[in-house]
C-alpha cells in the first residue's frame, strides 16, 4: 500500500508540468492554430471557424478536408512578411551578440568580485526590473532623441557639434533591446561563472599560459552553458518584440512583431495574424530544441 501511494505521488508531481504544458501551452496554441486555418469576414469574431468545439472529434475529422492553408500561401507570396521575419531574425540575433559583448565583462566582474560586495552587484542588476518595462523603454526616447541627454551631454563635452539621428532608428532598437534585457544574460553568466574553480586559471598561469589564453581555453569553455543559456533568454523574446520597435525605432523599422499587432488589431485579420504567431513560434522551437541538446550533451560530459 506504502509503494502503490508513493509511486502514485511520484506520478502526481511529474504530472504537474505535463498538465502546465497542456493548459497554457497547447491548449493555446491549437485555438491559434484553429483560427488560422480560417477565413477572415466581416464579423465578430472576424473570421468563418472552420471547427467548432460543439461539433466533437466527429465533427472535426468530418471538416479535415475543408481546412484551409491559403492563409500559410499568403505570408510565403507576401516579401512584407518574409521580410519581417528576416529582420526580426537579424536584429534579435544582433542584439543577441552585443549583450553578451555587454554581460560577458559584467557578469566576470561580478563573479570576481569579493564575496561581500557580490550580493550588491546582484542587485544592482535586478533592480531595473522593480520599475515599469514601458517606462524604462520611454526614458531611452527622452535620452536619444536630438534635444535628449545624450546629445546634450556629447555637445556639452565638445565631443559632437549637432545633435546625432539615433531615434527612430535601428540603432535605437538595439540600444533598448541591450538595455531591457541584459539582466537576463547577466544572471546565468554570474551562475556558471560564480560556481567555476578559478584554481585552473591559476595553474594555466604557472604552466605558462597568458592571461588572454587561460581565459580562451578554460574560462570561456567552462561558461558555455551559461552563454548559451543567456543568449536563448535573450534572443527568443527578442524575436517577436513590440514595445521597442514601435518606441524607438520608429515605422522605419520592420519586425514581424509590429506586423503582427497591425494584422490583428489594425487590419482585424486574425486569421493571417495567427498564421504569423504559429510560424513565428515554429522559428522560435528551433533555438529551444538546440539549447536543449547542448545542455544534455554539456551534461552528460560532466557526468
Amino acid at each position: 500500500m506504502r509503494k502503490l501511494v508513493s509511486g502514485l505521488g511520484g506520478r502526481a508531481v511529474i504530472a504537474v508540468p505535463y498538465l502546465w504544458l497542456f493548459i497554457f501551452f497547447l491548449v493555446p496554441f491549437f485555438i491559434v492554430l484553429k483560427i488560422s486555418l480560417s477565413q477572415v469576414t466581416i464579423a465578430i469574431p472576424p473570421y468563418i471557424p472552420v471547427f467548432n468545439w460543439q461539433d466533437g472529434l466527429a465533427g472535426f475529422f468530418q471538416k479535415l478536408g475543408a481546412l484551409s492553408l491559403d492563409n500559410y500561401l499568403w505570408l510565403a507570396d507576401d516579401p512584407l512578411y518574409v521580410n519581417a521575419y528576416l529582420s526580426s531574425l537579424r536584429i534579435a540575433a544582433v542584439s543577441t551578440l552585443l549583450t553578451l559583448l555587454v554581460g560577458y565583462p559584467l557578469a566576470y566582474g561580478m563573479a570576481r568580485a569579493p564575496l561581500a560586495v557580490r550580493p550588491i552587484l546582484l542587485m544592482m542588476v535586478i533592480l531595473p526590473f522593480w520599475t515599469s518595462f514601458l517606462i524604462r523603454v520611454y526614458a531611452w526616447i527622452g535620452i536619444l532623441k536630438p534635444e535628449g541627454l545624450l546629445n546634450q551631454f556629447l555637445m556639452f563635452l565638445g565631443i559632437i557639434d549637432q545633435p546625432l539621428v539615433i531615434a527612430n532608428t535601428t540603432t535605437a532598437v538595439y540600444i533598448g533591446i541591450v538595455y531591457s534585457y541584459l539582466p537576463f544574460m547577466v544572471l546565468p553568466l554570474y551562475a556558471t561563472l560564480e560556481k567555476m574553480d578559478y584554481s585552473l586559471i591559476e595553474a594555466a598561469e604557472d604552466l605558462g599560459c597568458t592571461p588572454l589564453a587561460a581565459f580562451w581555453k578554460i574560462t570561456f569553455p567552462l561558461s558555455l552553458a551559461g552563454v548559451l543559456a543567456g543568449c536563448m533568454l535573450v534572443f527568443i523574446p527578442a524575436v517577436g518584440e513590440f514595445v521597442i520597435p514601435d518606441l524607438l525605432g520608429g515605422s522605419g523599422t520592420l519586425m514581424i512583431g509590429k506586423t503582427l499587432w497591425n494584422e490583428f488589431f489594425a487590419n482585424r485579420d486574425w486569421p493571417v495574424s495567427s498564421a504569423v504567431a504559429i510560424v513565428l513560434l515554429l522559428i522560435l522551437v528551433l533555438p529551444i530544441v538546440y539549447f536543449q541538446r547542448a545542455q544534455a550533451r554539456a551534461q552528460e560530459r560532466a557526468g
